[in-house]
């Protein structure tokens, strides 16, 4: 069970998602970005995948380049929101989605609790979709028991460093708190994976100003849904503090927000004797602007 300050209220958050389903694309540049540095990461892992799991998919947006990567393999795009994937796979037409090619199959469920054979799949893909647990711990044992021996999970999700400006603006309570890489690590060996490997980046996206950030917060969905927020609605008193203190914070004529994503992979490999636990870590020093 999450801690009482990542515990995530599902219903609210479900809500957010169903509303931001219509913007969401325009508006998720962050969750576009990294889905494209997850591709490209794809270059350096051997595999064939015959069955993939795009798990918290909301409108599968990788779904076609990854189809075309691994060509002949069945994709699941899998969100706990019918609306967004209705933005995706669930666009196509009734004939298109049983019977074209490379064509990827929806399924409207959570990350926790999956509709899947075990031993099914071989490749589980996740982009920036975890942090929507709290704690993804079992999530984590969900994925290695739908993946094949010497199958693969590959995600990124948000690390603690993540909207520390707003952090700032608006207080700690009304921003989500995000674990660190070293829990995550942590959490996938007691899932069962082995050796998984872990890295972190920082991504800066800028705004004109506090209105236009917040915004692209509303469109994508990406609003308060912790399980310990505050009830009720925050009033104009509130919003102008707010708009004011993020303000306070702008650098030549931009406001920064800053986003700390961590990427990880991890095998399911053979029962053994004795399980390997290490656990490869590796602290990026870079930090990029989109």
């Amino acid at each position: 069970m999450a801690e009482s300050g990542l515990a995530i209220d599902r219903r609210a958050a479900r809500r957010r998602f169903e509303r931001a389903a219509r913007t969401y694309a325009g508006a998720s540049r962050l969750e576009a970005e990294i889905g494209m540095r997850m591709l490209q990461r794809l270059d350096y892992v051997k595999l064939a995948p015959t069955r993939i799991l795009d798990a918290g998919s909301g409108p599968a947006r990788e779904a076609r380049a990854i189809c075309a990567r691994y060509a002949g393999a069945q994709l699941v795009a899998l969100d706990f929101s019918l609306a967004m994937l209705r933005q995706g796979p669930l666009k196509r037409g009734l004939l298109s989605r049983l019977f074209g090619r490379g064509s990827p199959r929806a399924v409207c469920a959570g990350l926790e609790a999956l509709p899947i054979a075990g031993a099914a799949l071989d490749l589980v893909w996740s982009n920036m979709a975890l942090h929507w647990l709290g704690e993804p711990l079992a999530a984590f044992t969900e994925f290695h028991r739908v993946l094949r021996t010497e199958g693969l999970l590959m995600f990124s999700t948000l690390g603690p460093d993540t909207l520390k400006e707003l952090r700032a603006a608006a207080g700690a309570a009304r921003v989500h708190r995000f674990m660190d890489m070293h829990d995550l690590g942590d959490q996938l060996v007691a899932a069962g994976f082995s050796a998984p490997v872990m890295d972190t980046e920082v991504v800066t996206l800028t705004y004109g100003d506090a209105d236009a950030f917040l915004a692209e917060l509303r469109a994508s969905g990406q609003t308060l849904a912790l399980a310990s927020r505050p009830r009720g609605l925050a009033g104009p008193t509130f919003r102008e503090r707010l708009r004011r203190a993020l303000a306070a914070q702008m650098r030549d004529g931009r406001l920064p927000a800053t986003y700390e994503v961590v990427y990880g992979h991890a095998w399911k490999a053979a029962p053994r004797a004795r399980r390997d636990k290490a656990v490869v870590r590796f602290d990026s020093a870079g930090h990029k602007k989109i």
